[in-house]
């Protein structure tokens, strides 16, 4: 059975993509537009994905001051680093499904097959795991800050170099997530490729928020992670793209 979306131009099976409909060339931003709410609409039907990040987050906090020490000084002194290193992680832990299923019931050579470009519904698709896990780890860090009492002057800061640096973990992470699709078990390979490339994310986030706890300027950090976003968004889709014909083609 297959349905097709006035707004994109697009022919969708039941299972993912297929080619267009008509003779008509669709634009890009058609293209983009309809993938980008076909996984949001998948993400919201299957909500256990989308929950995973946030609970894993939330318990790793939970139970920082169970191993480190309760005491608020030695909390507020770690705090900008473990709340960086945890939502770097969840990040991490959702990106395998990010092309799987796709790739499972080959809706994603249907998606590389397409007359339309891979590079903006690359972008469709990342931005919609972005949506779905780095957002909602956005908002929920700051309110965990709490439990490792955060500094109050840190909690801005914290919300604005996540807010930037998950979408780099998204894009950068999808690389990974493509070159080991056709994998049965990547989890580890993704680790293995995608860590070296955070640690720079890592590093500026986590000072950002340090430097504004100690009442310096956070412009500077914050113009790199924007830095770091841009060249993402721009150049990860190609690598991605690039990533997914290797994989399928294999």
């Amino acid at each position: 059975m297959k349905a097709f979306d006035p707004d994109a131009g697009i022919e969708f099976n039941e299972q993912g993509y297929s080619e267009q409909n008509s003779g008509d060339e669709v634009s890009h931003t058609q293209g983009f537009s309809a993938v980008l709410k076909r996984d949001l609409v998948t993400a919201f039907r299957q909500r256990g994905d989308m929950i995973n990040p946030v609970v894993f987050f939330l318990m790793v906090v939970t139970m920082m001051p169970l191993g480190i020490s309760p005491e608020s000084k030695a909390l507020a002194f770690l705090a900008p680093g473990l709340l960086w290193v945890i939502a770097l992680l969840a990040t991490l832990l959702s990106l395998d499904s990010l092309f799987r299923s796709d790739y499972d019931d080959g809706s994603l050579e249907q998606l590389i097959l397409s007359p339309q470009s891979l590079y903006f519904m690359t972008i469709g698709k990342v931005l919609s795991h972005w949506l779905t896990t780095g957002l909602p780890l956005t908002f929920v860090a700051p309110l965990l800050g709490v439990l490792l009492a955060l500094p109050a002057e840190g909690y801005l800061p914290l919300l604005m170099s996540l807010f930037l640096g998950t979408i780099t973990l998204s894009f950068v992470g999808a690389i990974g997530a493509a070159l080991t699709v056709s994998l049965r078990k990547g989890g580890l390979l993704i680790s293995l490729i995608i860590m070296p490339l955070y640690v720079p994310v890592l590093i500026f986030g986590a000072s950002c928020v340090r430097l504004a706890v100690e009442g310096f300027a956070i412009g500077g950090p914050l113009a790199i992670l924007g830095a770091f976003c841009a060249a993402a968004l721009v150049l990860a889709p190609l690598a991605i793209a690039g990533a997914l014909r290797m994989s399928v083609e294999a």
